[in-house]
């Protein structure tokens, strides 16, 4: 727990609700409410949970309600974050807009949304993909993945927008599981996401080849070389597809980039294009670093960059055998609206 401490003794009069956390901003805390808490509480609670608990009235600061996420967090404040009772694990249907791509008897492809967690977990229980999935297709999804993931087959991170396949069955679970264990190595899948990073990177193409493993705050992915048990293997290839404000000297603000996963751990291609010094844009977790060059660009690029809340990574392609006919299917998702605007805006400097 970092700039925080759990709050004991000072208050020995009040008596907290079972499951109430009581925490102490340290010295070197600043910065808005959301952002400390999230920071603070680990993984156990998402940045868009504790902003709902926040605007519930669920978070006092100082014995007063907090006014909104934004809020300003000082030193020595005393943060009482009231939460609520355990939800039931067990996900049910809710009736969440999912865009389809194509539908049978034995999957499901869509165009996930931003914003939009794909199982339920710790602080997201209701609101995920997997809830709309059971309220789409009923009682048809596979059960392989448990009850908290029927039919998942393979994930995209929430902020992730892109194509997805959802097996509705059993044996197709097991057969879409194959290809992509096999990573198109012995038959057709393909997998290729379209992201907007900071910079040039190094020649038209390339390969990244770095293991990763967790990082110190357990959420987080890092480039490991060491041969921790949580270490795997991780290979990212990429192409520079478009340059934009490209100078005498080959630098340039910014790079559309196709990147294809040779292997598929989690947040392989915001790490690794983050270890070669170009992460990307909207990236807090692994670009916080670059959040200034931001500063430095002309309106409205600038307006837009700063306003962009997630990071640049769309999964436009993707190539799967359909399990049940043999055939090779092919989906194609284009840039969503945000990335496209962010691409046009970037290219127009």
């Amino acid at each position: 727990m970092k700039n925080a401490t759990p709050f004991s003794e000072a208050t020995p009069d009040r008596e907290d609700q079972p499951g109430d956390e009581t925490l102490v901003a340290g010295p070197e805390a600043g910065g808005r409410l959301d952002a400390w808490l999230a920071e603070a509480l680990g993984p156990d609670l998402s940045r868009s949970r504790i902003k709902a608990l926040i605007e519930s009235g669920a978070v006092l600061v100082n014995d007063k309600p907090a006014r909104q996420a934004k809020q300003k967090i000082q030193p020595g404040d005393v943060v009482r974050l009231a939460l609520p009772e355990p939800e039931d694990p067990v996900p049910q249907g809710e009736d969440i807009p999912l865009e389809v791509l194509y539908e049978d008897d034995d999957l499901i492809v869509i165009n996930k949304q931003a914003g939009l967690v794909v199982h339920p977990g710790a602080g997201n229980w209701t609101g995920t993909l997997v809830n709309a999935l059971i309220h789409h297709c009923g009682d048809s999804l596979s059960g392989i993945g448990g009850v908290r993931r029927p039919g998942i087959v393979h994930r995209l991170d929430r902020d992730t927008t892109g194509v997805m396949v959802i097996a509705k069955n059993d044996r197709t679970h097991r057969h879409l599981a194959g290809q992509f264990a096999d990573h198109g190595l012995t038959g057709p899948l393909e997998r290729a996401y379209q992201a907007i990073v900071w910079g040039k990177p190094q020649g038209l193409k390339g390969t990244i080849d770095a293991g990763l493993g967790r990082a110190r705050d357990r959420v987080r992915r890092a480039v490991r070389t060491d041969d921790g048990p949580d270490v795997r293997h991780a290979v990212t290839h990429y192409l520079v597809r478009e340059r934009y404000d490209e100078k005498p000297d080959g630098s340039c603000a910014a790079s559309l980039v196709e990147c294809r996963l040779e292997t598929g751990r989690t947040h392989q291609i915001r790490v690794h294009m983050a270890h070669i010094g170009h992460p990307l844009v909207g990236d807090e977790d692994y670009g916080a670093a670059f959040r200034t060059k931001a500063n430095r660009l002309p309106e409205p690029l600038r307006g837009i960059v700063n306003d962009f809340s997630r990071q640049a990574l769309h999964a436009y392609l993707l190539v799967i055998e359909h399990p049940a006919t043999g055939k090779t299917l092919r989906f194609e998702a284009p840039l969503p609206t945000d990335m496209a605007q962010l691409r046009a805006a970037f290219a127009a400097i």
